[in-house]
């Protein structure tokens, strides 16, 4: 059983929504970037049970402190069902208790349960500390370059 003000990761859903867009406004404004309205339907969409992703929110004494991000995909490079660790965030003063191992660790455990064979991140360049996170988790680059191309999809 844990203490009342142990850290505790739960299933996010749609009355966490403030606060996991909270979190995300502060893991951006971190990396350098800023929030836009599309950054926030996307976690607001998560939090109501968007099928291709699933969010836990890390919470400590009743304080959101963190949260935790899985996108889902499919490869046929990867025999099957792949996935992202889209988002993982602590916020600043929760660093260095192990927290961070403990969500890389159940996002591992999760995808394992969502029957994900591989998981895919990506670090910003120069986040030392979270890049030596993920190599100690098992992590390593593929040797290729994350590229991408925005698509807009067409209005409904």
């Amino acid at each position: 059983m844990a203490l009342p003000d142990a850290p505790r990761l739960d299933a996010a859903g749609p009355a966490d929504a403030d606060a996991l867009v909270a979190l995300l406004r502060a893991c951006r404004a971190e990396d350098g970037y800023s929030m836009t309205g599309a950054n926030e339907r996307a976690m607001r969409a998560i939090a109501a049970g968007e099928p291709m992703a699933r969010a836990w929110i890390l919470r400590e004494g009743g304080e959101a402190i963190g949260f935790l991000v899985l996108t889902l995909g499919y490869s046929v490079e990867y025999g099957g069902r792949d996935g992202f660790i889209d988002d993982l965030y602590l916020v600043p003063a929760t660093r260095g208790r192990g927290l961070g191992r403990w969500l890389v660790a159940t996002a591992i455990e999760q995808a394992a349960t969502l029957g994900i064979g591989t998981l895919h991140l990506e670090v910003e360049v120069g986040n030392d500390p979270a890049e030596a996170l993920y190599r100690a988790a098992g992590f390593e680059e593929t040797g290729r370059r994350l590229m991408r191309r925005r698509i807009t999809p067409p209005l409904p």
